[in-house]
């Protein structure tokens, strides 16, 4: 059952894979902050993900987050969520992104429970013009 106080985790390490230069967001080989947003959004679904129902799912819809901080390749990355508010179908997160040193972003994010048949077939609507343009 979903409850405030939830909180989930995302854990990944820098590589060349998720720097700036490799994501184009910037030309250092520092950790990028799409990558932060993501590690952020996969913390945030690891917190509900085992307390939805059969058939459903969440979708991110907003998030507003700061990077703090730079982190360098080979260091560890820890993101946390925790579920602050239950507002019918969206949830919002409080977020926080570490380093092996200090916190390296924070912010909220915001994602609504979707029943994954139906959004899917809402979004594949959207081919070759049809009726979901």
């Amino acid at each position: 059952m979903l409850s405030k106080g939830l909180t989930g985790k995302y854990t990944t390490v820098v590589n060349e894979d998720n720097t700036a230069r490799a994501m184009k967001s910037g030309e250092l080989d520092v950790f990028a902050t799409p990558a932060m947003i993501a590690a952020m959004e996969a913390a945030s679904v690891d917190c509900v993900l085992s307390q939805l129902d059969e058939g459903e799912s969440t979708v991110g819809t907003k998030i507003d987050a700061e990077h703090l901080s730079a982190t360098p390749v080979g260091m560890t990355i820890k993101a946390t969520a925790t579920l602050e508010e239950i507002d019918g179908r969206r949830l919002v997160f409080s977020v926080i992104a570490e380093d092996d040193c200090t916190i390296i972003g924070r912010g909220t994010h915001e994602r609504f429970i979707i029943q994954k048949e139906k959004f899917m077939s809402k979004a594949n609507s959207k081919r070759g013009g049809g009726q979901g343009c």
